[in-house]
Protein backbone atom coordinates (compact mmCIF):
# COMPACT_ATOMS: atom_id res chain seq x y z
CA UNK A 1 0.00 0.00 0.00
CA UNK A 2 1.33 3.43 -1.02
CA UNK A 3 1.41 6.95 0.83
CA UNK A 4 -1.10 9.31 -0.28
CA UNK A 5 1.06 11.96 -2.22
CA UNK A 6 0.98 15.80 -1.97
CA UNK A 7 1.54 17.70 -4.48
CA UNK A 8 3.26 21.15 -4.07
CA UNK A 9 5.27 23.89 -5.83
CA UNK A 10 8.88 25.38 -3.41
CA UNK A 11 10.90 27.75 -4.12
CA UNK A 12 14.79 28.13 -3.24
CA UNK A 13 15.55 32.09 -2.59
CA UNK A 14 19.16 33.09 -2.19
CA UNK A 15 20.66 36.48 -0.83
CA UNK A 16 23.57 37.92 -2.14
CA UNK A 17 25.96 35.92 0.23
CA UNK A 18 24.24 32.77 -1.57
CA UNK A 19 22.41 31.85 1.73
CA UNK A 20 19.01 30.26 0.93
CA UNK A 21 15.32 30.62 3.12
CA UNK A 22 13.86 28.18 4.72
CA UNK A 23 10.53 29.02 6.40
CA UNK A 24 9.23 26.54 9.93
CA UNK A 25 5.22 26.78 9.61
CA UNK A 26 3.21 27.30 13.16
CA UNK A 27 3.20 24.01 14.96
CA UNK A 28 6.22 22.40 12.32
CA UNK A 29 9.46 21.63 14.18
CA UNK A 30 11.49 21.63 11.02
CA UNK A 31 12.55 23.81 8.15
CA UNK A 32 11.43 23.51 4.27
CA UNK A 33 11.62 26.11 0.95
CA UNK A 34 8.77 28.11 0.78
CA UNK A 35 5.63 27.10 -1.08
CA UNK A 36 2.88 25.00 -0.77
CA UNK A 37 0.23 23.32 -2.43
CA UNK A 38 -1.71 24.34 -5.66
CA UNK A 39 -5.66 26.09 -5.30
CA UNK A 40 -7.64 25.78 -7.73
CA UNK A 41 -7.46 28.84 -8.67
CA UNK A 42 -3.41 28.88 -9.72
CA UNK A 43 -3.14 28.28 -13.42
CA UNK A 44 0.09 26.91 -13.22
CA UNK A 45 3.31 26.49 -10.70
CA UNK A 46 4.62 30.09 -11.06
CA UNK A 47 0.89 30.99 -9.97
CA UNK A 48 1.23 28.76 -7.45
CA UNK A 49 4.72 30.01 -5.98
CA UNK A 50 3.44 33.91 -6.68
CA UNK A 51 0.74 33.41 -4.43
CA UNK A 52 2.48 31.28 -1.62
CA UNK A 53 5.48 33.78 -1.67
CA UNK A 54 2.69 36.76 -1.28
CA UNK A 55 0.98 35.44 1.44
CA UNK A 56 3.05 33.36 3.84
CA UNK A 57 6.43 36.20 3.30
CA UNK A 58 5.02 39.47 2.29
CA UNK A 59 7.11 39.13 -0.91
CA UNK A 60 6.69 39.19 -4.68
CA UNK A 61 8.01 36.86 -6.96
CA UNK A 62 10.26 38.47 -9.80
CA UNK A 63 8.50 38.03 -13.53
CA UNK A 64 11.02 36.06 -15.32
CA UNK A 65 13.25 35.13 -12.66
CA UNK A 66 11.45 31.83 -12.01
CA UNK A 67 14.09 28.52 -13.17
CA UNK A 68 13.20 24.96 -12.75
CA UNK A 69 15.72 23.19 -10.53
CA UNK A 70 14.16 19.83 -10.01
CA UNK A 71 11.47 17.67 -9.14
CA UNK A 72 11.74 15.52 -6.18
CA UNK A 73 9.76 13.32 -3.38
CA UNK A 74 10.02 12.51 0.24
CA UNK A 75 8.48 11.56 3.03
CA UNK A 76 5.93 14.68 4.16
CA UNK A 77 7.71 16.47 7.26
CA UNK A 78 4.08 17.80 8.63
CA UNK A 79 1.79 14.69 7.49
CA UNK A 80 2.64 11.41 8.63
CA UNK A 81 2.45 8.83 6.49
CA UNK A 82 2.03 10.94 3.33
CA UNK A 83 4.81 11.48 0.43
CA UNK A 84 5.46 14.90 -0.93
CA UNK A 85 6.63 15.58 -4.20
CA UNK A 86 7.83 18.47 -5.21
CA UNK A 87 8.68 20.38 -8.25
CA UNK A 88 11.21 23.48 -7.17
CA UNK A 89 11.90 26.42 -8.45
CA UNK A 90 14.76 28.54 -7.98
CA UNK A 91 13.70 32.20 -7.95
CA UNK A 92 14.41 36.11 -7.40
CA UNK A 93 11.71 38.26 -5.01
CA UNK A 94 11.24 41.82 -4.29
CA UNK A 95 10.47 42.70 -1.33
CA UNK A 96 12.27 41.46 2.53
CA UNK A 97 10.75 38.01 3.11
CA UNK A 98 8.86 38.39 6.76
CA UNK A 99 7.31 35.62 8.15
CA UNK A 100 3.13 36.20 8.23
CA UNK A 101 0.40 33.80 7.47
CA UNK A 102 1.35 30.22 8.90
CA UNK A 103 4.96 31.02 8.86
CA UNK A 104 6.20 30.98 12.48
CA UNK A 105 9.83 31.42 11.53
CA UNK A 106 12.81 32.35 8.64
CA UNK A 107 16.47 31.06 8.33
CA UNK A 108 18.64 31.93 5.75
CA UNK A 109 21.07 29.07 5.70
CA UNK A 110 24.17 27.98 3.57
CA UNK A 111 23.04 25.20 1.87
CA UNK A 112 26.65 23.43 1.89
CA UNK A 113 26.71 23.95 5.57
CA UNK A 114 23.57 23.90 7.13
CA UNK A 115 24.23 22.78 10.53
CA UNK A 116 22.26 20.92 13.28
CA UNK A 117 18.96 22.96 11.98
CA UNK A 118 16.13 20.30 11.61
CA UNK A 119 15.27 20.59 8.13
CA UNK A 120 12.57 18.79 6.09
CA UNK A 121 13.77 15.36 4.49
CA UNK A 122 12.50 16.98 1.02
CA UNK A 123 15.09 20.16 1.42
CA UNK A 124 18.20 18.81 3.30
CA UNK A 125 18.79 15.40 1.03
CA UNK A 126 17.24 16.22 -2.31
CA UNK A 127 17.20 20.09 -2.39
CA UNK A 128 20.12 21.63 -0.59
CA UNK A 129 22.80 19.59 -2.10
CA UNK A 130 22.02 21.19 -6.07
CA UNK A 131 22.60 24.70 -4.57
CA UNK A 132 26.21 26.09 -5.09
CA UNK A 133 27.62 26.88 -1.92
CA UNK A 134 28.55 30.80 -1.48
CA UNK A 135 27.27 32.16 -4.80
CA UNK A 136 25.58 35.13 -5.36
CA UNK A 137 22.60 35.55 -6.66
Amino acid sequence: MSSPVIRIVAAVIRDGAGRTLLVRKRGATVFQQPGGKRDPDDADDLATLARELREELGCELLPGSARLLCHAGAAAANEPGHRVEAAVYTVDVCGEPVAQAEIAQLRWIDPAAPGELPIATLSREHILPLLPAHTPV
